[in-house]
């Protein structure tokens, strides 16, 4: 009875695997249909003997056999030297085990796995948060957040001890005070950014003869609904003449008094930067409403 691979198909005389031609350890009984002959007899040739059909049906080959190195013990289904790992040119016939395939299967855990991207991951966490809590603004990253200022000489938080910011928002107080009720504006931090920008852009480009980026009041979020009203005083006061913020902001309103725009804007900002001595404002305005 012949034999053949249940691989590939290759008839064997015998069954002594594995397979010379795919190295395949399982063979089978060789069988034909039940409804054909040994010899290719049948019905349609008027013989009224059929051919005996082989039962069919795989057997029990024993252990499977694999070809091992001598050297490494790297393992190869065909004796086909010399050893893919070493180059040895000597393999045996050895029986097929499976020690240690469950060991090989098993899957690694997560923690794992991302063991060596921790110290990434812990510098990603860690810059997100910085950013989460505002220690760093998102703004110096590329297209995100309002344009930083530039970095222009003087001082633009406090001079002579006085405080720049305080300054600001007492001039915008003190504007208010002088307005009636339909003509209130809002203090507008878009605007207050913007005219921060463009107040320290004209001192540098006074100071240093470099020029800023432009920029809009757009860039810095406010919701201007048509062209801005934008302002500057040069430096025509002097910070060695003031004691505190109060007595600065009068003379601040008091040159703002003819530069502030239309009557119907109804938000605005300023900014306030010392150079040599010399108090520079920026002031901007517009409406939200069109």
């Amino acid at each position: 009875m012949k034999w053949r691979c249940t691989w590939c198909g290759k008839p064997h005389a015998e069954n002594d695997p594995p397979c010379d031609n795919c190295g395949h350890n399982t063979f089978e009984k060789a069988v034909v249909r039940a409804d054909e002959t040994r010899e290719g007899q049948g019905a349609a040739a008027g013989d009224d003997t059929d051919g005996e059909p082989i039962p069919s049906g795989t057997v029990d080959t024993g252990p499977d056999y694999v070809w091992a190195c001598t050297n490494c013990g790297r393992e190869h289904v065909r004796n086909s030297p010399p050893c893919s790992r070493c180059g040895n040119p000597d393999l045996e016939k050895v029986e097929q085990t499976y020690e240690g395939l469950e060991r090989d299967l098993e899957t690694s855990s997560w923690l794992a796995v991302a063991k060596p991207y921790l110290p990434v991951l812990a510098v990603i966490g860690i810059v997100i948060a910085l950013f989460a809590t505002g220690i760093i603004p998102p703004s110096i990253l590329p297209g995100i957040g309002p344009p930083s200022p530039p970095d222009a000489p003087g001082e633009g938080s406090e001079a002579a001890g006085i405080d720049l910011e305080a300054t600001e928002r007492a001039v915008h107080d003190r504007l208010e005070a002088d307005r009636n009720q339909s003509e209130s504006r809002t203090y507008d931090a878009g605007l207050a950014d913007y005219a921060e920008y463009m107040n320290r852009a004209f001192v540098v480009v006074e100071y240093e003869e470099s020029r800023p980026e432009p920029v809009e009041a757009s860039d810095f979020g406010t919701n201007c609904q048509r062209e801005p009203y934008a302002g500057r005083l040069p430096g025509t006061l002097s910070i060695a003449d003031y004691d505190d913020e109060a007595a600065l902001a009068d003379d601040v309103v008091t040159a703002l008094s003819e530069e502030t725009g239309d009557s119907d804007f109804d938000r605005e900002g300023l900014d306030l930067h010392v150079v040599d001595g010399s108090v520079y404002v920026f002031y901007a305005a517009c409406s939200s409403s069109n």
